[in-house]
């Protein structure tokens, strides 16, 4: 293996501080309550958070880019706003910073789940993904590390970013294999840093969206991502509960952007091949109803079977 491989990642933590630090404007933000649309509008600025890796956001020589980058700025550039992004590894300090109002959306794929519509408003879907687990790959067949099913993470510890939606999901996969799958939540990191982290050997699994993982799975050969940990779901971008009017102009924008050329174009920049499983159909939002798209993409359970996996 080569280090540089694994280096590339553990070091976009750093430059994901770098760029917020000396590349992206400096604007001064006091804490205090979220915004809505018309003091956005009024102020002229979007801010937004997301995560730096390389699918959502990340800098090419001189240049910004990644699929939720250009999104939200397509979003400010429609709405004649400005947009002042800002990357935060941390899954928690998004959230925070949206319930602060230093952020008026987490512009990154957001697992919806039951537990986050308590807390925060979400879009409508704008992207499908699923979760996978990150190992190493083996050479033994009686290699007691490598997770051939999901049965097998029974008594094992998989680590996550501290405070990501999956934790519910393994949780979930913990009651319906009738056992305990222990989580390590991982403040500093993100989930690039946390694949490569696996390919080094200084932990055994991590849990991540599979479109990251088949992005790194390029650079880093030495890891498995084929088990899945979730079903194929929607993910959505969030903001306060306090913030309707700028959750329904990101809806009305998102409805009539989906069915164009330019987000086609985006989505295929950046998902082409780390999507591979889904189809273009499905995967550029044709399909509206999780049902539907259920019916469509079934998933293989423990016992060969086709199984619904509760999420």
């Amino acid at each position: 293996m080569k280090k540089t491989k694994v280096l590339k990642y553990i070091i976009l933590g750093a430059i994901a501080a770098l760029v917020a630090t000396f590349i992206l404007p400096k604007r001064e933000i006091r804490k205090g309550h979220p915004r809505d649309y018309a003091d956005i509008i009024a102020d002229g600025t979007l801010r937004a958070a997301t995560e730096y890796n390389s699918i959502s956001f990340y800098v090419d020589g001189d240049t910004l880019s990644g699929f939720h980058y250009e999104l939200i700025e397509a979003f400010a550039r429609d709405h004649g706003l400005k947009v002042a992004i800002t990357p935060e590894m941390s899954f928690n300090e998004r959230l925070e910073g949206l319930a602060e109002g230093k952020y008026d959306v987490i512009a990154y794929g957001i697992l919806v789940t039951s537990e986050l519509k308590d807390s925060l408003l979400l879009t409508s879907p704008i992207i499908l993904n699923r979760q996978v687990l990150v190992q190493r790959k083996t050479d033994s067949p009686d290699d007691s590390l490598f997770i051939k099913s999901q049965l097998d993470l029974a008594g094992k510890t998989v680590n996550v970013v501290k405070g990501s939606p999956s934790i519910l999901r393994i949780r979930n996969l913990g009651n319906e294999i009738g056992d305990t799958i222990y989580i390590n939540e991982i403040e500093k990191y993100g989930s690039e840093q946390l694949i490569a982290l696996v390919a080094h050997g200084d932990i055994d699994y991590a849990v991540c969206d599979e479109s990251i993982a088949r992005t790194a799975a390029d650079s880093l050969p030495q890891i498995d991502i084929s088990t899945a940990i979730s079903f194929t779901q929607f993910y959505s971008w969030g903001v306060s509960k306090q913030s309707p009017e700028l959750l329904d102009s990101l809806n009305t924008w998102l409805e009539k952007f989906k069915n164009g050329k330019e987000y086609k174009r985006i989505y295929k920049k950046y998902y082409s091949t780390s999507l591979s499983h889904i189809s273009e159909e499905a995967s550029l939002g044709i399909l509206q109803s999780p049902r539907g798209l259920m019916e469509i993409l079934p998933t293989l359970g423990p016992s060969g079977r086709q199984e619904r996996l509760n999420c």
